[in-house]
């Protein structure tokens, strides 16, 4: 005897499990997902971005901090700030000890260069302090060799400590209408005399940052009269990394983001192609800037 059980149809759902989604379905959610990356993404960029910036201005004002106790262990003294020629002239008494270059030093890699330096110890060694998260740049010939990043990104205001051999009869010659602060007590206002920035990889070099008063005045109304920029050059230039802002700490250990505001500032990395010295061709805003942070005109 046969028996015969009438099966009945499945369910539409049940059978919509059963096959999987179709094709069209999973468009759609792949679309659904595109959209939301990229609603989200953007955000994700901009916190990080912000998130450096935090790092950074710290770093900077870390910095500020370890000067301070410098200047406290050696009555009053600011730290050496040396011009560090090539690799012919060495020291660890100077606040670092190494040269970012575009080649394969080992200036640019090796942590000893800086934490044994004069400000290493007062910072625990920490390397990181020295470094801009943002600061990723490296020549060809680094990246080809395997680089992931150079180790300083940081600089010295070349009119604070004492430069050696740059230092006659108490003037930097590069400067000698400006007062050179070899003791904190001749900053007499601490608030407006800028320590540590963030500098432009391609300038950053030994990390002595130097722009001088070639006008001859200081006053960018008589300097402009004559040209847009008085004569002037960026020798050496800040960091942009954070939305056209360089961060910065004063020699009273605050710190803070400046913004500039000629464009011709803001320079694209080139590390491969140096661009510098470079003209002042605006106003001058910016450049003036940097000089009435860096020091006090004497004359």
């Amino acid at each position: 005897m046969t028996i015969s059980i009438a099966s009945k149809p499945l369910p539409r759902s049940l059978r919509r499990r059963l096959l999987g989604v179709t094709l069209i379905e999973l468009l759609v959610v792949i679309a659904v997902i595109a959209i939301l990356a990229a609603l989200v993404m953007p955000a994700l960029s901009r916190a990080r971005e912000r998130a450096n910036a935090i790092s950074c201005l710290n770093n900077t004002r870390q910095l500020a901090l370890a000067n301070q106790l410098y200047v406290d262990d050696h009555d009053g003294l600011l730290p050496y700030n040396l011009v560090l020629a090539g690799r012919s002239y060495r020291t660890n008494l100077n606040r670092v000890n190494n040269v970012m270059t575009r080649d394969l030093s080992t200036d640019n890699t090796n942590a000893d260069t800086i934490t044994s330096a004069s400000l290493g110890a007062y910072l625990s060694r920490n390397l990181g302090v020295f470094r801009c998260p943002a600061d990723w740049s490296m020549s060809t010939v680094q990246t080809a060799d395997g680089w992931d990043h150079r180790i300083r990104s940081y600089a010295m205001n070349a009119m604070v400590g004492n430069v050696g051999s740059y230092l006659v009869n108490g003037v930097n010659v590069n400067n000698p209408n400006y007062q050179q602060y070899l003791k904190f007590s001749q900053i007499l206002r601490p608030s407006d005399v800028y320590v540590f920035l963030d500098e432009h990889p391609d300038s950053i070099s030994d990390g002595y940052f130097l722009n001088k008063d070639a006008s001859g005045t200081g006053n960018p109304v008589l300097a402009n009269a004559i040209t847009p920029g008085g004569g002037q050059q960026w020798l050496h230039l800040p960091a942009s990394y954070h939305n056209k802002n360089t961060a910065f700490s004063f020699a009273d250990a605050h710190c803070d983001f400046h913004r500039w505001q000629d464009p011709e500032t803001v320079r694209a990395i080139q590390p491969n192609t140096p661009f510098l010295p470079v003209e002042v061709t605006s106003d001058g805003t910016d450049f003036q800037w940097v000089l009435n942070h860096m020091s006090m005109k004497t004359r």
